[in-house]
């Protein structure tokens, strides 16, 4: 399905965010890099616009990005070639990663844990491969909020993003899936309750854009300093 869709991919993006999706991942790039981290992991990064950023905005980093659609993937080195940023982008299974235990110092992802077969072992995979004191960012679309604005805003990803999606790709059974993700995903609070029984501490989150998407952050402990006798 992500192959199918992957050359319009970007385009219906842009067309169905109305353009607000960029300036949710500035927010996602600024948590991400506030502990000038050495080494980052993007997972699910699709077309790399989260990890190009991330490379854009911290040159002195390595950047992975790691997806399972290569075609998804392809486009993402396309643009990253013509933007002369340096991101290495892999085929990958953000289930089961291939990248040592306390590798990196910041995981990263952008509407992609949703996707995933089983969230929690995601978020336990996240904890393996992060350093003490590394960071996880995670930006995703909840369930639609309460009220005028979320009556809405689920009416807008039920009936039209469906169809505006597949008018834009030629694909609509890939943006009819993207609404059922969105309604099964769990809500902010349960979400950063599932980090924390991942293993991670000092988790907070924000909703953004009246609660249409959400990024949550949470750090791994760093390792204790030992006091001499």
């Amino acid at each position: 399905m992500f192959d199918a869709i992957a050359p319009r991919y970007d385009v219906a993006n842009a067309v169905l965010s109305f353009g607000v999706d960029r300036a949710w991942r500035r927010r996602a790039v600024d948590a991400a890099l506030a502990k000038a981290p050495r080494d980052v992991l993007d997972v699910a990064t699709g077309t790399a616009d989260l990890a190009l950023a991330l490379a854009k905005a911290a040159p002195d980093a390595r950047v992975v990005g790691v997806d399972f659609a290569e075609a998804m993937l392809n486009v993402g080195r396309a643009k990253a070639h013509r933007r002369g940023v340096d991101v290495a982008l892999e085929v990958g299974d953000g289930l089961a990663l291939d990248a040592d235990d306390a590798s990196v110092d910041a995981v990263t992802i952008a509407f992609g844990l949703r996707n995933f077969a089983d969230v929690d072992a995601g978020l336990r995979e996240f904890r393996r491969v992060l350093r003490p004191g590394g960071r996880v960012v995670v930006l995703e679309f909840p369930p639609p909020p309460k009220g005028p604005f979320g009556w809405a805003f689920r009416l807008y990803f039920l009936r039209i993003l469906p169809f505006l999606g597949g008018l834009v790709t030629g694909h609509p059974g890939a943006y009819g899936y993207l609404p059922q993700s969105t309604l099964a995903f769990p809500p902010p609070e349960a979400l950063a309750a599932r980090m924390e029984a991942a293993g991670f501490d000092a988790v907070t989150y924000r909703t953004l854009t009246f609660g249409v998407a959400a990024l949550h952050v949470a750090d791994v402990a760093p390792t204790p300093t030992e006091v001499p006798a």
